[in-house]
């Protein structure tokens, strides 16, 4: 499955799935009340304070996760200050910053299972239009679990073209990755049904 869970059991672990993502979507909505860039700190200081109060490992396996961001970060502040508005786009980047940490936080100490078992109960309502909410379960599980795989075999990919040619690969391997995810929701579509389907 999907490399983001902790590497170290925490204090988080052992609240429900359903407390964290509800504290996700409260902190996501209160931080976008947030509009001043001492608000935005202390904001970040308190997820700061959260992941350290783990440990450095869960905090330094956090902070890999997180730094992903710093293209969509550096975008948004070259804008912002090509406008001339940096403080507004300090503030709009720590919003996000904290919003998509909080979220790495209820990800990274919770199973995948917890949380499909809560998508599923919270999608159950969907089952009076004749939607099969296991269905949309799975499809969430699928998504999770085959995303390293397509990035990985993207990244296999460019590595292939590099040792064949000095120029970059860029749009060239768009084909060929849509082709092995096609390949790959064949072979997943055929081992369902063998097994019964849903």
């Amino acid at each position: 499955m999907l490399t983001l869970t902790s590497p170290v059991e925490t204090a988080f672990h052992r609240l429900p799935a359903g407390v964290k993502l509800g504290a996700v979507a409260l902190g996501s909505v209160l931080a976008l009340q947030v509009t001043s860039l001492a608000g935005v700190g202390l904001l970040l200081a308190g997820l700061a304070a959260a992941y350290l109060s783990q440990g450095v490992v869960f905090a330094r396996a956090a902070g890999r996760q997180i730094s992903g961001l710093w293209p969509v970060v550096a975008v948004i502040l070259v804008w912002h200050g090509w406008t001339g508005a940096w403080a507004a786009g300090a503030v709009v980047s720590g919003r996000m910053i904290f919003a998509i940490g909080l979220a790495t936080l209820a990800t990274m100490t919770t199973r995948l299972e917890a949380m499909l078992m809560l998508a599923e109960r919270a999608l159950q309502p969907l089952a009076r239009l004749g939607i099969n909410p296991k269905a949309i379960a799975l499809a969430m599980a699928l998504v999770i679990r085959f995303t390293p795989v397509l990035l990985d075999k993207a990244a296999q990919l460019v590595q292939a073209w590099r040792a064949r040619s000095p120029r970059r690969a860029g749009a060239r391997i768009v084909l060929p990755v849509a082709l092995a995810a096609l390949d790959d929701a064949e072979q997943v579509a055929e081992a369902l049904r063998a097994r019964g389907g849903l």
